[in-house]
């Protein structure tokens, strides 16, 4: 048997490792701890980046527009009428020739025809064969264009050059039905699109690779997010690459490592993140009653009141009665009362202060404070504009 002494001794040794191995679970719960919190300041850095592609076009890569006069055939009576659209008779008159049908001097209704403008968008790089979607809008009476087939329409550059040729049968979201006494109308059924209705027959030539030098367009010009750009993409490389020409330009110029492989140089430079700067700007429209501020935007120390001042006058009558066996008639005697009161607990407004340097969530707890709905809170941004304690552009749609 063991003595107490080693019974005890055991005891306490095994307290110990028990007290070791909590110490150490507890150490690592830590560093997991600290790893996760620096996780979320990592994500919360990198969260405030925008890749480089998503700031700037780049010089050449882009889209052209393409547009084209065409018909509409297999309206069910809702084309455009003859009396309000005289050229959908001459086309389809034209059209039919073209197809060998000779159709002149007869009497014919387009009720079920109607004229349209075909619109797309040539994407940078489309090569022949591709399909591209096109919008359709009517331009005559027509009432609905449900159920219609769009004919073979060439669509032109700006060059007049046909691009591309659509046909197909159009989709339209929106729709009309009625009586004689009542009509309803939702979206709009005199436009639709058909999606792939075009192919492209011409290419647009662009030689990216033959380019020495390459100019990225900021969409938000900006001095401080160029110079972000051009330090960051310099730093990439390893080299000078990069030049700012203006807030809305970058220049690069290709490093000799990357000649003839200009596809692959701007792969690597449009994933690199920056962190693009923005004026302090408040954006108002004011038939929707829509505020934007920016983060960027401060206000100096200010105290703003929203309310309605209400002068209210109140008239008691009293009556003027004289002592007993005194020789006074009772008479009544009118007695007014001026009050003069700034009606702010009406609905829940009081006098708010906004310190002096605000940030963004100050600013609009501030706002808030007064209790007030967007449209009242335009006229104080403007007001703070006005006495210049507001230090931001105001832009108004």
């Amino acid at each position: 048997m063991l003595s107490l002494t080693k019974i005890i001794g055991r005891m306490l040794l095994l307290k110990s490792y028990k007290l070791r191995e909590m110490n150490d679970t507890l150490k690592t719960l830590r560093i997991l701890l600290l790893f996760i919190l620096a996780q979320l300041v990592l994500t919360g850095f990198a969260a405030a980046e925008s890749r480089i592609k998503d700031l700037v076009s780049f010089e050449g890569v882009r889209e052209n527009q393409l547009v084209g006069y065409g018909l509409i055939v297999g309206l069910n009576g809702t084309g455009d009428t003859l009396r309000n659209s005289p050229f959908t008779q001459q086309s389809i008159i034209a059209m039919l020739e073209r197809l060998g049908v000779n159709s002149r001097g007869t009497d014919m209704k387009s009720v079920n025809t109607a004229a349209v403008m075909v619109t797309a968008d040539l994407g940078a790089f489309a090569r022949q064969g591709m399909r591209v979607d096109v919008s359709i809008s009517s331009i005559g009476d027509a009432q609905d264009l449900r159920g219609g087939t769009l004919i073979a329409t060439s669509l032109l550059g700006a060059d007049g050059e046909v691009y591309a040729i659509a046909q197909g049968s159009v989709q339209i979201s929106g729709f009309t039905a009625g009586g004689a006494a009542e009509t309803i109308t939702q979206g709009v059924p005199t436009a639709g699109r058909i999606p792939n209705g075009a192919i492209i027959e011409r290419e647009v030539n662009y030689a990216l690779n033959n380019n020495e030098t390459l100019r990225l367009s900021l969409r938000s010009p900006d001095f401080t997010t160029a110079r972000r750009i051009t330090s960051v993409i310099n730093q990439s490389m390893g080299q000078m690459v990069a030049s700012p020409l203006d807030p809305a330009t970058v220049e690069l110029t290709v490093p000799q490592n990357y000649q003839g492989t200009m596809f692959s140089f701007l792969s690597d430079i449009e994933l690199l993140n920056v962190n693009p700067d923005q004026p302090a700007k408040v954006v108002i429209d004011e038939r929707a009653g829509i505020i934007v501020i920016g983060k960027e935007v401060k206000v100096s120390e200010v105290a703003i009141a929203q309310g309605n001042l209400t002068i209210r006058v109140t008239e008691t009558p009293q009556v003027s009665q004289p002592e007993p066996f005194g020789q006074g008639t009772t008479e009544i005697v009118p007695r007014t009362e001026v009050e003069v009161a700034v009606d702010v607990d009406e609905s829940g407004k009081e006098f708010a202060i906004l310190n002096s340097g605000v940030n963004l969530q100050d600013l609009v707890d501030g706002l808030n404070a007064l209790g007030i709905g967007p449209r009242d809170m335009i006229a104080i941004l403007q007001a703070l504009k006005v006495s210049g304690a507001l230090h931001a552009d105001i832009e108004v749609m």
